[in-house]
């Protein structure tokens, strides 16, 4: 049985598309597990103000006459991010796709929200590191059963954590809490959910274009020019936080 110290939300989101910086949420599905173990659940569709592809409806089935008199994610951020307070944050892929479009549409809608002191974790990297597989083949390796009505929000996000509580009693090495999973698999160091920044021995470092591997205060130092060029680049809004933060703590410390 999961032992938690905090209140744990499994998010599941269905959007336009796989670009964390250009597409929108059209659904989302919380589960927040209390420290108890009860259960509350929320779900909303949400109006991404442009057109879901036909692609990608044919994955998830929601539609633009769906979504047409849906609240915007503006209209309803603060209920969500109210329903997230001062929980951890779980789901499957979550690290680098629900988590990262979530914050996106936050800062998108002027809404800050707060990760320091939020564990995140991710059930497919305890399933990719066990086993190798995807949510569906999780779902009927661990629980014994098939995945009916996958890619809808409410759906996944059951399966993530059922398949959770099935990992916790087959691998006993996992323990029952956040801490000692995180431990076990090992927290993910994340600067920005994009990952144009990772840590390299606790210092931020570029991870693409010409700086790939150096320091990136030392480059914001040496030429101040290139946090202009970012700022106005084709990158995400969270990437573009990330740097500011590390801009202005570089040139506090210059001064």
């Amino acid at each position: 049985m999961l032992q938690l110290k905090k209140p744990l939300a499994f998010i599941d989101i269905e959007s336009t598309g796989i670009n964390v910086g250009t597409d929108r949420i059209v659904e989302i599905a919380i589960i927040r597990v209390a420290v108890d173990g009860s259960r509350k659940v929320k779900r909303k569709l949400i109006n991404p103000q442009m057109p879901i592809p036909p692609e990608v409806t044919h994955i998830h089935g929601i539609t633009d006459e769906m979504v047409k008199d849906a609240p915007t994610f503006k209209q309803v951020g603060n209920e969500i991010k109210q329903f997230l307070d001062n929980c951890d944050l779980s789901g499957y892929n979550s690290n680098r796709f629900d988590i990262p479009i979530l914050v996106e549409e936050f800062l998108r809608a002027g809404m800050e929200f707060e990760m320091k002191g939020r564990s995140l974790l991710d059930v497919q990297k305890i399933f990719h590191m066990m086993e190798q597989r995807t949510l569906g083949a999780a779902y009927k390796f661990y629980c014994e059963k098939e995945l009916v009505g996958a890619h809808g929000a409410e759906v996944d996000a059951t399966a993530t954590l059922e398949v959770l509580e099935a990992q916790l009693v087959r691998y006993g090495q996992l323990g029952n809490t956040v801490d000692s999973i995180l431990q076990c698999i090992g927290p993910e160091m994340i600067v920005d959910f994009s990952r144009r920044f990772v840590m390299n021995n606790g210092v931020e470092t570029f991870n693409f274009g010409k700086y790939k591997g150096q320091p990136v205060s030392e480059i914001l130092k040496a030429e101040p020019q290139y946090y202009d060029w970012m700022m106005k680049g084709d990158f995400t809004l969270h990437t573009k936080k990330k740097l500011t933060e590390i801009f202005n703590r570089t040139m506090l410390k210059k001064e």
